[in-house]
């Protein structure tokens, strides 16, 4: 299973690209999307829709996985960060792959074993379970990381689920 993690932001968007199967997983790829906020939202969106179609297109992963939204001060920070993950999840659904949604803190608690865990330490632990030399950088691709593993540790308890509800 190849999983491609999103780490959605307005201005950097973070992805990060793991395969394996079960608990034993390999970093693939990971990078970031950037856009400049002297730019239309609407042409931001667009960045970002391409940027995250095109890491699909050349990686083929069988999996998004994204941050789910969460509760921000700032209701315009909020309602923007909205429509970024829309548009990241258009585009794995025109893609025709499986979203899987997490929220910030199950993110945490399962890479880090914290649900309030700080970036320096999810960069860390990113870096120990992918057996990386040096931390991801920046800390959205290393976020987008977390989130694709994070997906390989409860991928398979969401199975065990959906089969018993066929039954």
């Amino acid at each position: 299973m190849k999983v491609l993690g999103i780490d959605p932001g307005s201005e950097t968007l973070g992805w990060g690209v793991v395969e394996g199967s079960g608990l034993k997983y390999n970093l693939v790829d990971y990078g970031t999307v950037k856009s400049s906020p002297k730019e239309k939202f609407s042409k931001r969106l667009l960045k970002i829709f391409d940027g995250v179609a095109d890491v699909i297109w050349k990686h083929q992963p069988d999996v998004l996985s994204i941050e789910e939204a969460f509760y921000a001060t700032n209701v315009s920070v909020a309602l923007k960060l909205g429509q970024v993950r829309g548009v990241v999840m258009l585009a794995g659904e025109k893609a025709g792959i499986e979203i899987a949604e997490y929220a910030p803190r199950l993110i945490k608690q399962t890479v880090v074993g914290y649900g309030n865990a700080e970036k320096h330490q999810v960069q860390e632990m990113v870096r120990l379970l992918l057996r990386m030399k040096t931390a991801p950088q920046p800390h959205d691709a290393a976020d987008a990381l977390a989130i694709a593993i994070c997906h390989f540790h409860h991928a398979g308890v969401q199975n065990k689920i959906k089969l018993a509800i066929k039954k």
